[in-house]
Order: C-alpha cells, then sequence, then structure tokens
C-alpha cells in the first residue's frame, strides 16, 4: 500500500477501501458462526464511526445470513472516566438500543481499540438498558496499549502501535482509509 495522509507528520496507509471492506465482511462472517442465533444479535456502533462499521457489518451479515440483525448506538460520553478531566463538555448523542436486551447478545462495534477506557465506558452505558446474555467486541483496528482487561471478540487488523504513533481512520469519503501516523 502507498505511503499518503491528509494529514501532518510521516504516515503509512495500512488498510485501503478494499482492505476495509474484507475485513469487515470477516468478521461479519466471524459473527455469524459464532451465534448461531442471529435473531438474537444487536449490533451496537459507538459514535461515530462505530456505527458505520456496525451498518457495513450488519449489511454482510444480511447478505450472509439472510437475516437482518439489529442496530444500535451507544454514546459513551458521559460514561468516560475522564469526563471531569477533560476541557471540553463531552458532545452527547442519543443512544438507542432494543428496549429488551435479556436473552440479546449485544456487540459493541468500535473503529480503533487502544486503552480499553471507551469499551469500559460503553458496557457501563448499556446496563441502562438491562442485562444482555452476553456482550461481546468488534472493532476494525485493534492497537494495543491496554490500560483495562478488556480485548476485541472480532478484530479487522491487529496494527502494533508505538507510543508515538495514532491511527487515523477515514470512511465514506473520498480518502476512504487506515494511517498509522508517526507524530515525532
Amino acid at each position: 500500500m502507498s505511503e499518503s495522509h491528509p494529514n501532518s507528520g510521516s504516515s503509512i496507509l495500512v488498510m485501503d477501501p478494499d482492505a476495509i471492506r474484507r475485513a469487515l465482511r470477516r468478521i461479519a462472517h466471524e459473527i455469524v458462526e459464532r451465534n448461531p442465533e442471529l435473531a438474537q444479535v444487536v449490533l451496537a456502533g459507538i459514535p461515530s464511526r462505530g456505527n458505520e462499521i456496525a451498518r457495513r457489518i450488519a449489511e454482510a451479515i444480511a447478505s450472509i445470513g439472510r437475516i437482518e440483525v439489529g442496530l444500535g448506538v451507544i454514546d459513551v460520553a458521559m460514561h468516560r472516566d475522564d469526563v471531569g478531566t477533560r476541557t471540553e463538555l463531552p458532545v452527547v448523542r442519543a443512544s438507542t438500543l432494543p428496549l429488551q436486551l435479556v436473552n440479546r447478545t449485544l456487540i459493541i462495534v468500535d473503529d480503533v481499540l487502544f486503552t480499553g477506557r471507551t469499551v469500559r465506558a460503553a458496557m457501563e452505558a448499556v446496563t441502562s438498558f438491562g442485562r444482555p446474555a452476553k456482550i461481546q467486541l468488534a472493532v476494525l483496528v485493534d492497537r494495543g496499549h491496554r490500560e483495562l482487561p478488556i480485548r476485541a471478540d472480532y478484530v479487522g487488523k491487529n496494527l502494533p502501535t508505538k507510543e508515538n504513533e495514532r491511527v487515523r481512520l477515514r470512511l465514506g469519503n473520498d480518502e476512504e482509509g487506515v494511517w498509522l501516523v508517526s507524530e515525532n
């Protein structure tokens, strides 16, 4: 893959649009294989890119399993453990999940898994909607550096990073892709 990125710093394109599509299709296949009761599955995206990734996975599951899985949004803004230390107030979006989560498998979907704190916040936010039978996690990129004992059940790409590197992701535009950016 070529090197390019619209932001500053040196960057390497690690996933182009085709690689993203293949990764999300593979995740969809894994979800179908591990969840025989697809009618009980709900994909809940974490805004904003997690929503788009969840939508794409749901489309792939529909084409594979010939069934539409539930889609939802789980906003983590007020459940983050750093909300009181931020200089700006978080943008709060509405969370939308099926009212009955009992006996359902909820799959939290995010773009990049890093420290695990966003996922922890998402699990906390889910509790206001009920108690699902199972919670799973799907991410497009796992970059490591966990601060909490959280791991993804479904990963599009494992991308080990250094402390001075960031993962940049763009979806749904002319420059869709995933870049590894060095911030010297």
